[in-house]
């Protein structure tokens, strides 16, 4: 990791920063263009939107898979509350 010994190593880091969260933004636009889809399906077929064992499958095998700095139960509040977002667009979408 880059030592931050200046006003411009500074702006530098704030600006890589940025760049993901850019990338972030993206890929949860993407998440989220999915899982109105599966709620379409979910809507079709008569399935409820709220699937708990999909759902702690996905939060334990992610949790698993956290690296340090991260830990498990930082990794598994983070998805829960994607998920939790997720589920309430798609709860909205199928209406």
């Amino acid at each position: 990791m880059r030592v931050v010994t200046s006003q411009l190593d500074l702006d530098a880091l704030r600006r890589d920063i940025d760049s993901i969260d850019q990338q972030l933004l993206a890929l949860l636009h993407a998440r989220v263009q999915l899982v109105m889809k599966v709620g379409e399906y979910k809507r079709e077929r008569g399935i409820p939107v709220y699937d708990p064992a999909r759902e702690r499958a996905l939060l334990d095998r992610l949790s698993k898979a956290a690296e340090p700095p991260l830990d498990a139960d930082t990794i598994r509040r983070i998805f829960e509350r994607l998920v939790d977002e997720c589920r309430r667009i798609e709860q909205h979408h199928i209406g």
